[in-house]
């Protein structure tokens, strides 16, 4: 059972209508309100069977009428000092318990306990769907120096715990012999510990001070009361939850003073028995208490046979109750893995030298051990996924199965009509047409298609040639063109009537000489989208920190610059010639700090302003947080968020490319409005990649498989950047003579 203080989502006036009252029970997800006067005393209670037997009787309702003239004046309540087994006895029957004082006023509520139902701390929730929640255990490892809990708690807060804990005892009364480490009688164990404690041991004053430092850095502050008398010091202090070690969990009596509390309890289960386990189950449920419980070997290190992670299953089983790990083991790598096995809630000691005195030293982690633990936590915890959802091909698996995967491909000149036969037929590389798995489907076919010896079959040569999109004439109220490559331009501008073309160069591209591909100027513009791998794998990168590096990427991107000044001479671009470029700024491992963005940021003016670029402008294209570089995926850093990149165009002077499909993703991983990052980029854009986007990392897909508002989108360019020009940039939209590119422009042509 759990008992809620904050009762206002519970609670409705007498005097609010029935429709006000329907919307609260909406957003309880269909349970109960209690209605109440204005001194809060309770009147009656409202439910959804309540409604619709008031609604039978009443053919004609008005729901503007008082919820107090329809509220059910029979309900059970207790007092809010009834005992705990009384109160239970009432969730036999109801699933919610007003709960009184003695003047009739309702001051709580008490509710069953749901299985598995998450724990909250602060603003940290701890459950099946929430990130775990990571402990650094400072306990005593301060040995007594407020400065060194300090610097303690910065190098957690470096490492990106949510939580720091210390340790409290009242020595006087918790020590049969005061805590005194002198006495003869004490056994080697006891005298040593206690002799630690008594000097090591913070003051209350200096714990309090390293607590608020704790909130200064962005922490939740915990403690380990090991007695009553420390409780009501922490009660003083006003923490908001509590951990109970192992050597308490069949200490009743300090868990009643702390279930007493009403706060969320973490207890670790070290030292136990499962019957004692079950025992505090039972104790907490009766309390209604929010808790958790931790897998834990109380030793110091356990030999990692003893260990028994996979015993985490079943004291979630045991529990109906988030469960975590507390260890005492060397390294890291039992801590992640506890997170796989459904820990929510990670414990692991921290200190500065693990030579200090002290018998926790030995088996903490250091602040980058640390940092590194809670690294592996967050990469597991993403890559756990859900069983629902399925096995789905990722966009980086897409992107290299049409690399290395095989295709069904035509082995000789068929014409339109002929009939496919298997030795027309082979299975070669690359991946990019039509799976082997469907070759046979093809078999008796009628060719859709007048095809080349070592042309690709596609998914489309398989439908009904009829509905098919064809390539045709459009009209836009914007400059509008399409993306090409040097092979295969001049057939894709036969098919349409583009009024640019968006030259997508490899390094390769760069070697070829341009009049083996253009003899006469053409009637459109260029734009010129520049590589972003160079030879010897270099990713251009004009934000990099390595000089040396920065400068080869500056040197590449020189040579761009220099090929699509030639290349101009064949287009009709009256002022400079756009060339979309990713301007760098990624990470492999990690997002980048703000200071490290910061620093990129520098080294890109410095870059931008090394470059010649007389004839044309650089328009660095807008990034999601998590880039596909050929394959693998990275994080990316610069040129993501809406205002960093105002910002970013008013220091440089710079227009950007919108790619919409990368700043959704943007978008959806900060949990942040498309339309709003919209408004505020659109003064800076001179040119849109147009392509859909699901998810976090799903880009470049067909307009209208995913989930980007292309109406509300396109009234904000056209108020804000309606000469900016545009293309599909629809992966793999080239294939099958543009297909991809056709169908978007389908779409597009209705609001652009």
């Amino acid at each position: 059972m759990i008992f809620e203080g904050n009762i206002a989502g519970f609670v409705i006036h007498e005097d609010a209508s029935i429709q006000s009252a329907l919307g609260k029970i909406a957003k309880l997800k269909g349970r109960v309100l209690f209605i109440t006067d204005e001194q809060d005393h309770l009147l009656g209670v409202l439910t959804n069977g309540d409604f619709i037997r008031w609604l039978s009787d009443k053919p004609t309702a008005d729901l503007q009428i008082s919820v107090g003239d329809i509220a059910n004046k029979c309900y059970h309540y207790a007092r809010s000092d009834d005992s705990h087994d009384k109160i239970r006895s009432l969730l036999d029957k109801v699933l919610y318990v007003p709960l009184l004082d003695g003047q009739g006023h309702l001051v709580a509520v008490a509710r069953r306990r749901q299985a598995g139902e998450s724990c909250t701390i602060e603003d940290k929730s701890i459950g099946e769907d929430s990130p775990v929640f990571v402990i650094a255990e400072i306990g005593n490892n301060h040995n007594g120096s407020l400065d060194r809990a300090k610097t303690l708690i910065e190098a957690a807060a470096e490492a990106d715990v949510d939580c720091v804990k210390f340790q409290l005892r009242d020595m006087a009364t918790l020590y049969r012999n005061a805590g005194e480490p002198g006495e003869a009688s004490e056994n080697l164990g006891s005298q040593y510990t206690l002799d630690l404690l008594s000097r090591f041991q913070l003051s209350t004053e200096d714990l309090f001070k390293a607590m608020d430092y704790s909130r200064e850095c962005g922490l939740i502050p915990l403690c380990t009361p090991w007695d009553q008398a420390s409780v009501r010091t922490l009660e003083e202090y006003g923490v908001s939850a509590y951990k109970v070690a192992s050597a308490d969990l069949t200490n009743h009596d300090l868990l009643k003073v702390i279930a007493d509390t009403g706060k969320p309890v973490i207890c670790s289960t070290g030292m136990s028995q499962e019957a004692e386990i079950k025992e505090v189950v039972h104790f907490m449920q009766s309390y209604g208490v929010p808790y958790v419980l931790l897998h834990c070997n109380a030793t110091y290190p356990p030999p990692f046979r003893d260990i028994n992670l996979t015993y985490l299953q079943r004291l979630h089983e045991i529990g109906q109750c988030p469960v975590g790990y507390s260890g005492h083991e060397r390294d890291i790598f039992v801590a992640v893995s506890a997170v796989a096995l459904g820990a929510k809630v990670i414990e692991k000691h921290v200190t500065l030298d693990k030579e200090l005195e002290g018998s926790d030293h030995k088996i903490s982690l250091l602040p980058d051990e640390l940092a590194r633990m809670v690294e592996g936590i967050r990469q597991v915890e993403e890559a756990l996924g859900s069983r629902d959802s399925g096995r789905q091909m990722s966009q980086g698996e897409l992107l290299n199965r049409s690399i290395l995967a095989k295709s069904v491909y035509s082995n000789r000149d068929i014409e339109k009509g002929d009939l496919i036969e298997v030795d027309m037929l082979e299975v070669m590389s690359p991946g990019q047409g039509l799976q082997p798995n469907r070759k046979y489907e093809l078999i008796g076919r009628a060719a859709p298609r007048a095809m080349k010896a070592g042309e690709p079959f596609y998914p489309s040569d398989l439908e009904d040639v009829s509905k098919a999109i064809q390539a045709r004439f459009y009209r836009f109220k914007r400059p509008w063109g399409i993306p090409v490559r040097y092979h295969d331009y001049r057939k894709l501008l036969e098919k349409s009537n583009p009024m640019l073309l968006e030259f997508h160069f490899s390094y390769k591209d760069l070697e070829l000489d341009i009049h083996d591909y253009f003899s006469e100027n053409l009637a459109v513009d260029l734009v010129v989208h520049s590589p972003e791998l160079f030879v010897g794998d270099h990713v251009l990168d004009l934000c990099s920190i390595d000089d040396a590096y920065r400068k080869h990427s500056i040197n590449e991107l020189q040579r761009v610059i220099n090929i699509t000044r030639k290349l101009g001479s064949f287009f009709t671009n009256e002022g400079p010639i756009g060339i979309v470029t990713n301007v760098g700024g990624f990470s492999m491992n990690r997002p980048l700090s703000e200071k490290e963005r910061r620093d990129r940021q520098v080294n890109l003016k410095k870059s931008l302003a090394a470059l010649d670029v007389d004839g044309v402008e650089i328009w660095p294209q807008t990034m999601p947080p998590y880039p596909w570089h050929f394959g693998g995926q990275r994080y990316h850093n610069l040129f993501v968020t809406a205002e960093e990149i105002s910002r970013l165009c008013q220091e440089n002077g710079l227009k950007i490319c919108f790619d919409i499909s990368h700043s959704k993703l943007a978008c959806n991983h900060r949990q942040h409005s498309f339309e709003d990052f919209a408004e505020e980029v659109a003064p800076y854009v001179a040119h849109l990649h147009m392509a859909d986007a699901v998810g976090l990392d799903g880009e470049g897909l067909q307009v209208g498989e995913g989930n980007i508002n292309f109406v509300a989108l396109a009234d904000i360019l056209a108020k804000h950047a309606s000469t900016a020009s545009m293309i599909p940039e629809i992966w793999q939209g080239h294939e099958n003579c543009g297909e991809g590119f056709w169908i978007a422009l389908e779409q597009l042509e209705r609001y652009y």
